[in-house]
């Protein structure tokens, strides 16, 4: 039978055959395609005609078709849906990858005819896109290593193909820790536990296979228990699981891969010529140093611990007042912070997640782009990875724009947190392709019949989440290599961030946010309640987020430190960290920095890039109308359908007309007064 990974797709907008692919299918396909793109990339450096744009850059970008098409259906399923033998294949194929990469990046007859454009890259006449794809490739090639020879070439291939290894392990390790742990609750336990909570709780036991109820680590279990559970001990016992993901011991533990991962990033960066490996990784980036990153979340930090230090005194009295001596731990801070946005803001997450339904909520995304930009939605009926898994065809006018799929539900199999990608993305060299993207999320699965019930918190990750699938489906550029999302890492987030605001229009909620039982709308005044705290406990989510995104800059700015819990511990010390809040992501669980290169030395992204998106909201309220339609031509126009054909600051400025300033960052966080 013929590999079905490898044959022309016959299927409904070319999505992956998902019902005809087995795991043995990945490995013969990935070296069935590794064989082939190393073929071509072979043909193009060997190529006895001149280089010009066409046969020497364009060839470059189509020279992994086949590869990318492989390894987009891959990654999908181990990241959403892994399985042991999934996993086995991460870690053969990771180190493989590594060195195809540099394979290319050394090859020092490709690179000589990139260089040759490049000495003459005035006289080619190309157009401004062509222009940025030749540069940011050149750049690319440089900064992965082609101008090293010898031995130097050597050990930077080496460095990251090890570095691809650990970042496989760190991912699997902390998946295997949070699927490993559940806690049961016996009949006492359940005390104070709203019923949205144990209902999920009921599902995640069947999930495991056991009575009752159990308490995961998936965050949509563990934060709703430790707001709603009395029971201290309990509440302790799941936190400190929570935060010993990655550091329990054994196989499955972290610390030593964080050590050897900082010191091979280091390594890296002084071969490339940098004195740290925050200087290489921020060079590209719209900060440039990491002097501009440092102020920026200094600039947050004060207020935001100002603020919460201020917090953590009621919080604490409300505990004493209790009966409850002592100081106020990080395992008590949610619970009494709940107690008390119910006692400020009469808002209690019980009474409002039968308005936040998920399938309400998707719905209000989906209306939200089609006032916005003109998008529907149609559901597919097609064979995906999962029974929880859906999908939908996104048109404008009439014209096929993309494939929306939608992961929302945890589970065992898929790693925490949420995230968007690309199966594949669009492009227009070699003939029109639209993109499938991949929205996953991981609230809690209802029972069965149940409609899913989502916190307001869960519901802004949807929408962020589609924020970045917007840029994908928007993406109108010629090159792959500069589509959708293809852009900075502190403007990826804009995109995301921006469009978390549209959830919090009056109008939306107002016709999206209808109770699961009775259908009716969420009565005015919880609405008002519920957009008036909006800023509640600001300062401690602020102060967790950048207390991580400082000692993620402090790994990576000096010498790798020998030992990574000190180092952390030295970082929070120097900032003052307030004793009951953790950092949102210890290292040994913080796998945006160590699970590939994606986000080190760049957690600080997502603030960087809400300067820009708190900012970028003023002009549809400036405009009179969230839903302004030459504001949100002008979004599309400069930043949604653009991917990076151009500088960051230059796409902003095209939108808005000049960079903003933190002041709006500190407005929008309530952490200084609005004027």
């Amino acid at each position: 039978m013929s590999n079905p990974l490898l044959t022309q797709w016959t299927t409904p907008f070319g999505l992956p055959p998902f019902a005809e692919i087995s795991d043995e299918d990945f490995a013969p396909a990935f070296e069935a395609a590794l064989t082939e793109a190393r073929g071509q990339i072979k043909a193009i450096a060997e190529n006895p005609e001149a280089p010009s744009f066409a046969n020497t850059i364009e060839a470059l970008e189509q020279a992994d078709e086949g590869l990318s098409r492989v390894l987009g259906t891959f990654y999908n399923l181990a990241g959403a849906d892994s399985n042991p033998a999934r996993q086995a294949l991460q870690r053969e194929f990771s180190p493989k990858l590594a060195a195809y990469g540099s394979e290319i990046t050394m090859n020092r007859a490709l690179f000589e005819r990139i260089e040759a454009l490049w000495d003459r890259r005035d006289t080619l006449g190309l157009t401004p896109e062509q222009a940025r794809v030749l540069m940011l490739t050149r750049r690319s090639f440089v900064r992965a290593g082609a101008q090293l020879e010898g031995a130097q070439a050597e050990r930077l291939r080496d460095v990251k193909e090890r570095l691809a290894v650990l970042g496989t392990q760190f991912t699997q390790n902390l998946l295997a820790d949070e699927s490993g742990w559940h806690m049961a609750l016996a009949e006492e336990d359940l005390e104070g536990l709203p019923g949205f909570l144990l209902a999920a709780a009921r599902s995640a036991a069947q999930e495991k296979g056991v009575e009752g109820h159990v308490i995961t680590l998936s965050r949509s279990l563990i934060v709703p228990f430790l707001q709603f559970s009395p029971r201290r001990e309990l509440r302790r016992k799941a936190f400190e699981a929570w935060c010993a993901r990655g550091a329990n011991g054994g196989d499955t533990d972290n610390r030593a891969l964080t050590v050897e991962t900082l010191g091979l990033r280091e390594e890296r960066a002084k071969l490339l010529g940098y004195p740290n490996f925050a200087a290489f990784k921020l060079e590209t980036e719209m900060a440039g140093t990491p002097e501009a990153v440092r102020d920026l979340l200094m600039a947050v930090w004060a207020p935001a611990k100002a603020q919460a230090d201020a917090d953590a005194q009621v919080l604490e009295a409300m505990m004493q007042a209790d009966g409850i001596n002592g100081d106020l731990e990080a395992w008590d801070w949610r619970y009494y912070a709940e107690k008390r946005r119910k006692a400020e803001h009469d808002l209690d997450e019980a009474e409002l997640k039968p308005y936040l339904q998920l399938d309400r909520m998707i719905e209000a995304a989906f209306d939200c782009s089609t006032r916005l930009f003109g998008l529907t939605f149609k559901p597919l009926d097609v064979p995906l990875y999962h029974p929880d898994v859906r999908a939908w065809e996104v048109l404008r006018d009439g014209r096929h724009m993309a494939v929306f799929i939608g992961d929302y539900f945890a589970r065992a199999s898929k790693r925490s947190g949420a995230w968007c990608s690309a199966m594949r993305s669009q492009k227009k060299l070699g003939g029109e392709v639209r993109p499938i993207v991949v929205n996953v999320c991981n609230f809690a699965k209802p029972e069965a019949g149940q409609p899913a019930l989502l916190s307001f918190d869960d519901a802004r990750t949807l929408f962020h989440e589609f924020g970045h699938a917007l840029h994908q489906m928007l993406s109108d550029v010629t090159y792959e290599s500069i589509s959708g999302t293809s852009v900075a890492r502190d403007f990826v987030e804009l995109p995301s961030q921006l469009y978390e605001h549209w959830l919090a229009v009056p109008e939306v909620l107002a016709e999206y946010a209808t109770h699961a039982e009775t259908g009716e709308a969420m009565p005015a005044d919880l609405l008002a309640r519920l957009l008036e705290a909006q800023n509640f406990d600001m300062g401690f989510s602020t102060v967790e987020y950048v207390a991580s995104a400082l000692v993620d800059l402090a790994f990576h700015e000096g010498a790798a430190p020998a030992d990574t819990m000190a180092k952390q511990a030295e970082v929070l010390a120097e900032i003052g960290m307030p004793k009951a809040i953790r950092m949102r992501h210890a290292t040994p669980q913080f796998a945006h920095v160590f699970a590939g290169d994606g986000y080190s030395s760049g957690y600080y992204s997502y603030m960087w890039s809400e300067v820009m998106d708190a900012d970028a909201f003023e002009a549809f309220e400036e405009a009179g109308d969230p839903f302004d339609a030459d504001t949100a031509q002008r979004l599309e126009a400069r930043i949604l359908s653009t991917g990076g054909s151009e500088e960051a600051e230059t796409l902003y400025t095209g939108f808005r007309g000049r960079m903003p300033g933190v002041e709006a960052l500190l407005k929008g966080r309530g952490l200084i007064a609005a004027e």
